[in-house]
């Protein structure tokens, strides 16, 4: 299993994680739950119109917070929007609920990134912390 599966299922299984942001040196905080893997790489989507969007687009550098009972899973790096034909079918396939409010329906649209400079590690409350990426 590559790192990256690893960290996929551990933050699938949580079923929302936290996405935290900079927005002018303030510190933004928000629940999420689109995340998906094509071709080993970890993937998070967000709608264009929400202002993680505005604040990702302005500071890239961004974390992810993921837990369960005493574990959890933080993915820090720079995130890279990626707007292929490719992504958004992996997005929609993975995240059915996102078809309907970002599909070509939709006056909405979705956005899709990974991380570069990706940083992991899996913690848990007796004091285990191991790398993950």
């Amino acid at each position: 299993m590559t790192a990256n599966e690893k960290i996929y299922n551990f933050i699938k299984d949580c079923g929302v994680f936290f996405y935290a942001t900079s927005d002018e040196g303030k510190g933004r905080v928000r629940p999420f739950g689109a995340i998906f893997l094509l071709n080993d790489r970890l993937y998070f989507g967000m709608g264009k119109h929400k202002r993680s969007y505005a604040e990702t687009e302005k500071n890239p550098y961004v974390e992810i917070c993921a837990c369960k009972g005493g574990e959890w899973v933080r993915v820090r790096g720079r995130a890279v929007f990626d707007w292929s034909k490719e992504t958004e079918e992996a997005l929609f396939a993975q995240s059915p609920f996102l078809k309907q409010k970002y599909g070509p329906d939709s006056d909405l649209t979705h956005a899709a990134f990974y991380l570069e400079e990706m940083d992991a590690d899996y913690n848990t409350m007796d004091g285990t912390c191991e790398k993950w990426a």
